[in-house]
């Protein structure tokens, strides 16, 4: 299993309209069938730069999927964000291969 992790920082004059709009970008992200589920997290450390971070984990059936959303996809997915918060978002992506998975039951 691989994840797609993508970290913004956004600016906070843009903050409200970039959450409402993220909830709304996941879906269609999932809605390509490359994926199996997202989580949307809050970065709680403070940036120098200003801003608040978020980091949206993507979580691919494959690397095959994965490699197929950069080609038939992604291009269009992050354009919509470039074009509506353009110099008020940063945003890096990286790629995380699950090694293994550990849970716990208490009782």
């Amino acid at each position: 299993m691989y994840i797609y992790n993508v970290t913004v920082n956004i600016d906070e004059s843009a903050h409200n309209e970039w959450l409402i709009w993220i909830k709304e970008h996941i879906p269609k992200v999932l809605a390509t069938g490359k994926f199996e589920k997202a989580t949307l997290t809050k970065v709680l450390v403070e940036e120098d730069m200003g801003g608040q971070t978020y980091s949206i984990q993507y979580k691919s059936y494959s690397r095959e999927a994965l490699d197929a959303y950069y080609k038939e996809d992604a291009d269009t997915l992050r354009n919509e964000a470039s074009k509506k918060f353009a110099d008020k978002m940063l945003a890096f992506r990286t790629e995380l291969q699950i090694v293994d998975e550990y849970s716990v039951t208490f009782k």
